[in-house]
């Protein structure tokens, strides 16, 4: 998951207070703990930072990056997505477009891992239009990926209903791992264009377990071999154990045993070498299948004896219950019968320790198999102790269909409704076929009124008038109401409305009250301490410049010819930030001063009317005095 460094932030810091301070320095030990692994110890340092508030936003955003990652690794998602979220406000609040790229990353990982696969969507996709934007193609490329993994992931998790092999899933699961499909080679070849060998690696490792999933394996087997030769390049061995065990799946449906017991071979070495028991124990169940395939029965009840006893150290009662069955099918098809109805015998008793039904089932059935074969005959224990689980199985299924059918039959209507629990409130009822379509519609709409009546009351605005003015309504002159009078009385009666379609800002632990004024006050830019930046003015100036110039009004000719420096400001040290300079309403005047001659009104002349009544131009130069006129007076 991509994270804000903290120590990246310090560098761009230039003062802090005491607690500015105090912060960073929990922050940064935080950090160190969490890179050294320990993600328990960091995020006690990290809630410390907060608690230590900061004014500085981007140190404050690095924050809740790394603790919302932490809190990832360590398991708690939804602490991770709380702080993923709070970071992601923080970075549309400063307009940090980079910034709420990963931040949308990182959220939509957790909220992945959390089940929430649309929202993970939405949320990555995000992370891949501001990075296409940005033109950041290693951001570009991390959201391609994550695209990829929330769809294999939903694939998975929508077939994992009705256990169904590769190749078998329904439509809705094969559209999601498409989907991955298609956003993996958008990786792939987008990190090939980059170099970077080892993501294209992991690209090729998902598009290998997807293709597997889908039921093309051969197109599964090329990228497993792919990324088997990255991991190699590089020396990543627990990579190339994934692959070598990807490829003896693989080539257990395409019908190659013997490629397929190559492969887990090299898979149970490299976990000794890696000393990782668990898939040691899983190569060797593997194989142990394998050479069943193979029909090398001796091979195979080797490998399941070492997966047992492996299971056994670590405590592992369902990988005993596969072992013994295995085992068992194993002895049994070498002819020896007794080792076999033993390890059926442990079957048993370990599925029942386990509730495994199917297990007991299966087990039950092997060994009264095993029992014929060696004319052992059945023990009256055994078949008590059949009759009464088939006996309680039966009794379980009508039971629960007739809870199911009784409780049907008392369901009522009149229960469903929001007043049902009232006591003398009945619904209208048809007597008989012969009641009149009037009365019918009068119950109905009275019924309705009655359920929904306190709905309309919430939708109701009530005229909050003082008493005095109360004492005669209909007297009240209507007609002499001013406008101001009329907005009013909307604002009195609409002010609940427009007060609950407010926004507030949401909180951010950790921000200081100062800064959280400065959040919540877009006005407060205006004020005596924040006067925007030259890079700020000159943003604005190009994103408002067409909207500038369609507002301006052309220089007059005498304005162009005759270009002189502004004079300087008056009493600038006095003046406040919020007051303009004397020079800039100068240069106002100058630049929309034709403008300004364009709406005035012409002053007729009586000497100069002509004989059909219309008025002619005033002179050129009636403005200009008029102009000087009103300076002088001014001044």
């Amino acid at each position: 998951m991509s994270s804000t460094s903290v120590d990246n932030v310090s560098g761009e810091a230039q003062e802090y207070d005491g607690s500015g301070n105090m912060c960073l320095e929990l922050a940064l030990e935080g950090e160190r703990l969490c890179k050294a692994g320990d993600c328990k110890a960091g995020v006690a340092f990290f809630q410390a930072a907060i608690q230590a508030g900061t004014d500085d936003l981007r140190t404050l955003s690095a924050i809740y990056s790394q603790l919302g990652n932490a809190y990832f690794y360590l398991g708690d998602y939804g602490k991770a997505m709380q702080y993923h979220k709070h970071d992601l406000t923080l970075a549309r609040t400063m307009g940090d477009k980079l910034g709420e790229a990963k931040s949308s990353g990182n959220l939509g990982n957790t909220l992945k891992v959390m089940g929430k696969f649309d929202e993970a969507v939405v949320c990555c996709k995000r992370h891949l239009e501001l990075s296409r934007e940005l033109e950041d193609k290693l951001s570009e490329g991390r959201a391609l990926y994550n695209l990829g993994n929330v769809y294999h992931a939903k694939g998975k998790h929508i077939g994992r209903v009705g256990n169904k092999d590769p190749g078998d899933f329904p439509e809705d699961v094969k559209s999601c791992l498409l989907q991955a499909v298609t956003y993996y080679e958008e990786n792939l070849a987008l990190m090939q264009d980059l170099g970077d060998v080892a993501a294209q690696g992991r690209a090729c490792g998902n598009l290998g377990n997807t293709f597997y999933l889908l039921g093309d394996f051969a197109q599964a087997i090329h990228y497993h071999e792919e990324r088997l030769s990255i991991a190699r390049q590089f020396g990543d061995k627990a990579a190339e154990r994934r692959a070598h065990s990807n490829l003896g799946n693989s080539h257990i449906f395409m019908g190659q045993f013997e490629e397929a017991a190559h492969h887990y071979k090299r898979t149970l070495s490299l976990a000794q070498e890696l000393c990782d028991p668990a898939i040691e124990a899983q190569a060797c169940y593997s194989l142990g299948n394998t050479y069943t395939l193979l029909r090398n029965y001796d091979a195979a009840i080797e490998y399941h004896l070492r997966h047992l006893l492996i299971a056994q150290n670590l405590s592992d009662r369902v990988g005993e219950g596969r072992a013994c069955w295995s085992l068992g099918n194993a002895y049994a098809s070498l002819g020896n019968h007794d080792k076999a109805l033993t390890f059926a015998k442990k079957h048993l008793e370990i599925s029942k320790d386990l509730g495994d039904s199917m297990g007991e089932a299966t087990a039950k059935m092997n060994i009264s198999d095993l029992k014929k074969i060696l004319d052992i005959p059945e023990s009256p224990s055994d078949d008590t102790e059949s009759t009464k689980s088939d006996a309680s199985n039966n009794v379980g299924q009508s039971h629960v269909q007739r809870v199911r059918r009784e409780s049907m039959e008392q369901l009522s209507l009149i229960k469903l409704t929001p007043d049902g629990k009232r006591p003398g409130l009945s619904l209208p009822q048809k007597t008989t076929m012969k009641a009149s379509v009037g009365e019918e519609d009068d119950s109905f709409f009275e019924l309705l009124s009655r359920f929904q009546s306190k709905r309309m009351d919430d939708q109701r605005c009530s005229l909050t008038v003082d008493n005095k003015e109360n004492r005669n309504t209909n007297n009240i002159p209507y007609n002499n109401e001013t406008p101001e009078d009329l907005i009013d009385m909307i604002a009195g009666m609409q002010s609940k409305r427009m007060d609950e379609q407010r926004v507030s800002l949401p909180h951010l632990p950790g921000l200081q009250s100062n800064s959280r004024q400065i959040l919540s006050d877009p006005h407060r830019s205006n004020s005596v301490n924040s006067v925007p930046d030259d890079n700020f003015l000159d943003q604005l100036v190009r994103c408002q410049d067409s909207r500038l110039e369609d507002q301006r009004s052309p220089l007059p000719v005498a304005a162009v010819d005759a270009e002189t420096d502004p004079p300087p400001p008056t009493n600038s040290s006095k003046s406040g930030a919020t007051v303009p300079d004397e020079d800039f309403f100068s240069l106002i005047m100058r630049f929309q001063s034709g403008r300004m001659d364009d709406q005035r009104a012409s002053v007729p002349r009586r000497e100069t009317r002509i004989a059909n009544g219309s008025v002619p131009h005033p002179p050129d130069n009636l403005n200009n005095n008029l102009r000087n006129s009103s300076t002088k007076k001014k001044k």
